[in-house]
């Protein structure tokens, strides 16, 4: 049997174990990247076809004769046409779980580098800044101390609960907005509150109907006066002209998102203006240590293994 791993540069094989992998089936190919145009090539006469990124449509599907499963490198599962596979009886695989340490650690990083203004003053001290000083230290940008502050989590799946843990360890309160299912959970409350009562709010929901643009003009109005903003889900839940007004206009405190809308972002992204004050990107990083891509390429394993086993 041959299989297909149509963009593997988004998880750097080569620093990962991948006996495992290559020992599900007698044929790889293997393709760092993979242009719409080339996919249909690519898993022609393919049985496994493992993607991240890459779209598998309704036509790719349909014209694969051989394909007999999908694996996604990921969770979301939004780049494949779920419907035609179903129509060809073709099993869609997803990994879950594999980030729950890497993504929290990235949102508390966030955290901290907003609330201490850490990039702002190492890149005052790079500039020669704290060598002018007449004084020993700088304080040009005002320090939040964390502990005593309220933790607001909006999406309180694994990812939001471990960073709930790891706010409490800082002395935060934790705040839970209620589900946007309308399920009534004990414990949580209405998001308008959250909103009015949060020092610091950390996005861990999908992006849905519900929550596409959740955090637009009226969320941003709503917010506590000066509060930081933690983006690590996704960018679509982001009206991100309504966060750079509210960055400038001094109603939020500081953002840090390691998603954007659209990615890799173009140049004249409204995000990417360097005058926009206390705005902290990473490159959809949070879940990209080694560790975290073992463990989903071992999904991916797991994944084509039992499907191996139920043929």
């Amino acid at each position: 049997m041959r299989g297909v791993f149509l963009d593997t540069l988004t998880m750097k094989l080569e620093q990962l174990d991948c006996s495992g992998l290559e020992g599900c089936l007698e044929q790889w190919d293997f393709f760092e990247t993979t242009k719409p145009e080339q996919v249909a090539e690519r898993i022609a006469g393919a049985d496994v076809v493992i993607t991240n990124k890459v779209v598998l449509d309704r036509e790719l599907i349909m014209g694969a004769g051989n394909l007999k499963l999908i694996c996604v490198c990921a969770t979301g599962t939004n780049n494949i046409d779920l419907e035609a596979a179903d129509e060809r009886g073709i099993p869609v695989r997803n990994v879950h779980g594999y980030a729950g340490a890497s993504v929290p650690q990235h949102a508390l990083a966030l955290i901290l580098a907003l609330a201490t203004r850490l990039h702002q003053y190492n890149s005052d001290v790079k500039a020669g800044r704290w060598s002018e000083s007449p004084v020993f230290c700088m304080l040009d940008y005002p320090v939040m101390e964390l502990a005593g502050k309220n933790l607001g989590i909006i999406g309180y799946g694994d990812l939001g609960r471990r960073t709930a843990e790891l706010g409490k360890a800082l002395g935060m309160k934790v705040l839970v907005a209620e589900s946007f299912s309308g399920e009534k959970k004990s414990g949580r409350i209405p998001l308008d509150q959250l909103l009015r009562e949060a020092d610091v709010i950390s996005l861990h929901c999908p992006l849905t109907t519900a929550t596409d643009q959740l955090v637009n003009h009226e969320f941003l109005a709503a917010m506590k006066r000066g509060a930081l903003l933690i983006n690590t889900a996704r960018g679509g839940l982001v009206d991100e002209a309504a966060l750079a007004d509210a960055l400038h206009s001094g109603q939020l405190g500081g953002a840090a998102l390691d998603v954007l809308s659209v990615e890799p972002p173009p140049e004249n992204h409204p995000l990417l203006d360097p005058d926009i004050p206390n705005l902290l990107l990473t490159p959809h990083s949070a879940w990209i240590s080694k560790e975290s891509r073992q463990r989903l390429l071992n999904g991916v394993v797991d994944n084509i293994q039992q499907w191996q086993a139920t043929r």
